[in-house]
């Protein structure tokens, strides 16, 4: 798959940099192991953060800037990094959905990047290009429905909207069948090093909880 950025972000952010991790797995409906890694992750963010002071990791902080940049209120449209930390330190569950999908909200949490997580098998066309929403472009959030991306950085395949920082899109959601993982790591901040080791992280959960073999990744800017 060929990632391109649009000049669009790069005018409001021009240092962006991108990881793309691609991995063949096996997806199941729960995996206790993991679970007790996010649990444990929990308990620290809990000990050491507050709502208010997670806004300031680096990777929510720049995507909170991008946001404004773009038009968006990143208050109402939050990051799905800040509002995953933001449900934790509030001491509500975060959401089980399957291995996969969990195991990228664990990497999200971790490293306070929105990060994408797809069907590679359901994209359509060979390219998908990050963009800037636009006003009345129809979007289907995963479980929210038909939201406004307009302003929102987006990821458009041959078809449309993909994935935005605040929601993917139903059609190309993981469910249990999925056997083709494609992650995208947005790092706003610029700070490559700290996007290869989110990436390194994914694979190394992959590879524990779901059977992940010919997994790699590459840098995009």
């Amino acid at each position: 798959m060929k990632i391109v950025v649009s000049n669009e972000i790069e005018n409001v952010c021009p240092g962006f940099v991108g990881a793309a991790v691609e991995a063949w797995v096996r997806n199941t409906p729960y995996c206790d192991a993991l679970w007790q890694e996010i649990h444990a992750l929990g308990e620290e963010y809990r000990a050491t953060l507050t709502t208010e002071s997670l806004k300031q990791m680096s990777g929510i902080a720049a995507t909170r800037k991008v946001y404004k940049a773009c038009g968006k209120d990143p208050s109402r449209y939050r990051p799905a990094s800040e509002a995953l930390i933001r449900r934790m330190l509030q001491g509500k569950q975060l959401y089980q959905i399957d291995t996969l999908v969990d195991l990228i909200n664990l990497a999200s949490i971790r490293f306070g990047y929105s990060i994408g997580g797809f069907d590679a098998d359901k994209f359509h066309g060979d390219t998908l290009t990050l963009g800037v929403g636009k006003a009345g472009e129809p979007y289907e959030g995963i479980g929210r429905g038909m939201i406004n991306i307009e302003g929102l950085p987006v990821y458009r395949d041959a078809d449309g909207g993909v994935g935005t920082p605040t929601s993917d899109n139903e059609r190309t959601k993981i469910d249990i069948n999925t056997t083709h993982l494609l992650v995208l790591i947005n790092g706003y901040d610029g700070d490559e090093a700290h996007v290869r080791a989110n990436a390194e992280f994914i694979l190394d959960l992959v590879r524990k909880y779901c059977d992940g073999e010919k997994g790699s990744y590459q840098i995009y800017r």
